[in-house]
């Protein structure tokens, strides 16, 4: 598997994988032709993920055990800063985002210096599994409340984000629930909001090809996420008034191309 060298000012493709020998070598092949540098996080897998690309110009770092998606963007995220990444564009190893969506969402990053951009599920929202959109809405609801600024999408792992963001230190929360806090903690400590960027997902059953089932659970992380949100919210103070605040201002939305 290729190691690259220093890669100062450049961006990253970050990859959390789990369990993705369906999909990967295919989602992988797929961001090589948007961004040369791709790295792979296998979380502990044991159906192989990490040995289909081995004869990839990718990088690939291993947990020996599951540690879950927090822990393995952390591990991306500290290997793009150690060789000089300016941002990363991160994408789930199930297929379900399109890599061909990569170049618009640096292009955002460009009209937007110092945001993070979320390739937002906007475009036939119909299409995804009615408790898919439930789970989102009360997640981008709950999310906005405690970063301070509505976000189109909080749910969505397409994202990029500015070096300063990924180098953050202290960030918490485990699998599902350090997306959330992220978004949180940027605006929070750093001053960073979120873009987004109108994208389509593919969903299983959809006819985007074969697709593992979502490691997703919407009862269990929902509650996990919602829980660890209700206590960001307490922790800043003035919520009614800061609700409202919230509320009143829309999500900043580019469907520039």
């Amino acid at each position: 598997m290729a190691e690259p060298g220093p890669r100062h000012g450049e961006v990253a493709v970050v990859i959390p994988a789990l369990n993705e020998a369906l999909r990967i070598r295919e989602v992988v092949q797929e961001c090589l032709r948007h961004c040369p540098w791709v790295i792979v996080v296998d979380d502990g897998s044991d159906d192989g993920t990490g040995d289909c690309l081995r004869d990839l110009p990718a990088t690939v770092l291993r947990h020996p055990r599951r540690r879950g998606k927090g822990a393995a963007l952390r591990s991306g995220f500290a290997e793009a800063l150690a060789a000089g990444a300016r941002g990363v564009l991160t994408v789930d190893g199930d297929g379900q985002h399109d890599p061909a969506d990569l170049p618009r969402l640096l292009r955002a990053a460009a009209r937007h210096p110092g945001h993070i951009v979320i390739g937002a599920r906007l475009r036939h929202r119909a299409a995804a599994p009615l408790h898919r959109r439930l789970a989102n809405a009360f997640g981008d609801w709950g999310v906005a409340w405690a970063a301070g600024h509505r976000i189109a999408d909080t749910q969505s792992g397409q994202r990029y984000y500015p070096a300063a963001v990924i180098a953050l230190d202290g960030v918490p929360g485990e699998d599902f629930v350090f997306e959330a806090q992220l978004l949180i903690s940027a605006a929070r400590r750093l001053g960073v909001r979120c873009v987004s960027v109108p994208v389509e997902t593919r969903y299983r059953g959809g006819g985007g090809g074969p697709m593992r089932r979502s490691h997703f659970r919407p009862l269990r992380d929902l509650y996990r996420i919602t829980s660890h949100v209700v206590g960001q919210v307490l922790l800043h103070g003035d919520v009614w008034r800061e609700y409202a605040r919230v509320r009143a201002q829309p999500p900043r939305i580019d469907s520039g191309e």
